[in-house]
């Protein structure tokens, strides 16, 4: 049997301490499912002003203690606390970086949850972070195989370890895995002189003639990892999505993998789920029409034998395709179909959708906001599930929509194009219906499509079975982390 590695995974969130998406869901599920393969691994991340120390059991480590952290030419004072993440089957140690200025007295992560306004000194937060991290392997004299950092706040700790700290760490290899290029963590030219890096290191580290986190992480890490394999290719082959850092991200192709994101099915199963009607499994599907009358009932929508239902949760943001919803609003509500949607973000997107479900009340229900329990109904109650995104890195809904038998009808993009597959009629065989680009028209076509087998009720039970049949776990994706770790200890 294979010697576990030793890994220390580095986040910005972590559920259940701090959550905006889903990057801290990964970061919880992951490291449970490489500790139940074995491996020693850690976990860290800040310390936010709204997590509470004693829900949390967050306690001090005496040698973690009031230790010195240079941002720029001033020394601010780091003390790195202790917790766990645990499910009933594994337990992952979290060291949680606290500094009061920097995290305690800020109740948001990134921004002012009161305004949304980014914090102005965001850059010296994480730099102080990045440098927290590395100290803090020093102050334990633990120094992991592998350091696993996560999108653009971690970007730092690639190119300290492999500068400043390279003595240190020489024998530590570096995985950065970039799950949403949106956010670069892209600074001022004066937030440079923060990061304290050589004169050497600065072509590495900016972009635009900008302190840039993400190309930093891109620039001196062993891998690039992304959250599924077309949106890598993708992300190689297109400019825009990129975000400008093509030409890097081309540099370092060969040492570029995408890795598909998994489901934590202890939460996300209809076999366990507590907020659903009645639970259900591959052999139980019928059971959903009790989550669905719920569902209508919620939104205030009639029960109709025979018609489906369409759910959605989304941000309400351009990435996602909400515009195409109301783009062919008229098309779509013409078929016999009823739509719910959950979500929150652009004003003017929540604005259309209100009048949608004002000119259809009897087809079509909208709630703006965020509820965790109405998100999990929404997914064993609908019939299918709508993901138009312009792009997609992962996407979660698509999975857990599979998981719970619920048909997923998506633009082919990223994670969508990775686990959606077109229905064939013919041969049984695909999971879902899937629409090329990003075309109101194809994606009503789309629609249709499903509608036409839905009204087959002996074939649509062959499409939610091949989408319940799926493996999309999370010990997949950690078999194949693991394999990418061992690969690279090889390398030397």
């Amino acid at each position: 049997m294979a010697k576990p590695l030793s890994i220390l995974f580095v986040s910005s969130e972590v559920y259940p301490f701090a959550k905006t998406g889903g990057l801290a869901d990964v970061s919880y599920s992951l490291p449970l499912a490489l500790r139940e393969l074995g491996h020693d691994i850690r976990v860290m991340m800040p310390k936010y002003g709204s997590i509470s120390e004693r829900k949390n059991r967050i306690h001090e480590i005496n040698r973690l203690r009031d230790f010195a952290v240079m941002v720029g030419d001033i020394e601010s004072i780091a003390t790195v606390k202790s917790s766990a993440i645990t499910t009933s089957r594994s337990k992952v140690q979290a060291y949680i970086t606290t500094n009061q200025n920097y995290f305690e007295a800020k109740k948001g992560f990134y921004s002012d949850p009161l305004t949304g306004i980014e914090y102005a000194d965001n850059d010296e937060r994480f730099i102080f972070f990045n440098r927290t991290v590395l100290q803090t392997c020093i102050l334990l004299g633990w120094f992991p195989d592998i350091i696993h950092c996560n999108d653009w706040q971690t970007g730092l700790v690639p190119a300290l370890a492999r500068t400043e700290y390279a003595k240190e760490f020489k024998a530590a290899k570096i995985i950065y895995t970039i799950h949403n290029f949106g956010n670069q963590g892209s600074f001022p030219d004066t937030s440079l002189a923060k990061t304290r890096f050589p004169t050497s290191a600065l072509g590495n580290i900016t972009h635009n003639e900008r302190l840039n986190f993400m190309k930093a992480g891109i620039a001196y890490s062993d891998r690039i990892t992304t959250v599924s394999p077309t949106y890598c290719a993708e992300i190689l082959k297109n400019k825009q999505s990129s975000n400008g850092l093509n030409d890097v991200l081309r540099a370092r192709g060969d040492k570029m993998l995408g890795i598909l994101d998994g489901v934590d099915l202890l939460t996300w199963n209809p076999k366990i789920d507590p907020f659903i009607s009645k639970n259900y499994d591959k052999s139980s599907v019928q059971d959903k029409i009790y989550s669905k009358e719920a569902l209508l009932h919620r939104f205030g929508l009639p029960m109709r034998s025979n018609t489906p239902l369409i759910g959605m949760i989304s941000r309400l943001n351009e990435q996602k395709g909400v515009k195409l919803i109301l783009e062919a609003a008229e098309q779509l509500f013409a078929e016999n179909l009823q739509f719910v949607l959950l979500g929150e973000g652009d004003p003017e997107l929540e604005t259309g959708l209100r009048e949608i479900a004002e000119r259809y009340p009897d087809k079509a229900a909208i709630k703006i906001g965020f509820d965790d329990e109405l998100a999990h109904l929404i997914e064993a109650g609908a019939d299918m599930f709508m993901m138009p995104s312009l792009y997609e890195p992962c996407g979660l809904n698509q999975q857990y929509s599979l998981v719970y038998g619920t048909v997923p009808i998506v633009r082919s993009t990223g994670g969508l194009a990775d686990t959606v597959r077109e229905f064939n009629p013919q041969n049984a065989e695909g999971n879902g219906f899937v629409f090329q680009n990003f075309d109101s028209a194809e994606m009503v076509a789309a629609v249709q499509r499903a509608l036409a087998v839905y009204s087959r009720q002996d074939i649509w039970g062959m499409v939610t079975q091949n989408g319940m049949s799926e493996d999309l776990s999370w010990s997949r994706s950690a078999k194949q982390y693991s394999e990418l770790y061992r690969n690279l200890m090889k390398v030397g």
